[in-house]
């Protein structure tokens, strides 16, 4: 019996390890994603546009 709770707990501390490393990875994205000021995010849109109207003009010939 002892050793199902271990296994018990051994699964849930892994849970919970693999939500906080889950919490660490999307604060990270955010803080990159707020580093960019309007204009650049709107150059990079502008280029992601670009690029997905060409390939669709690429898909269609």
């Amino acid at each position: 019996m002892a050793r199902r709770v271990r296994w018990w707990k051994v699964l849930g501390l892994a849970g919970l390890a693999g939500v906080a490393a889950s919490g660490v990875v999307i604060a990270r994205a955010e803080r990159r994603r707020r580093a960019y000021s309007p204009d650049e995010i709107r150059a990079r849109l502008r280029d992601r546009h670009a690029e997905a109207t060409a390939a669709a003009e690429a898909d269609r010939r």
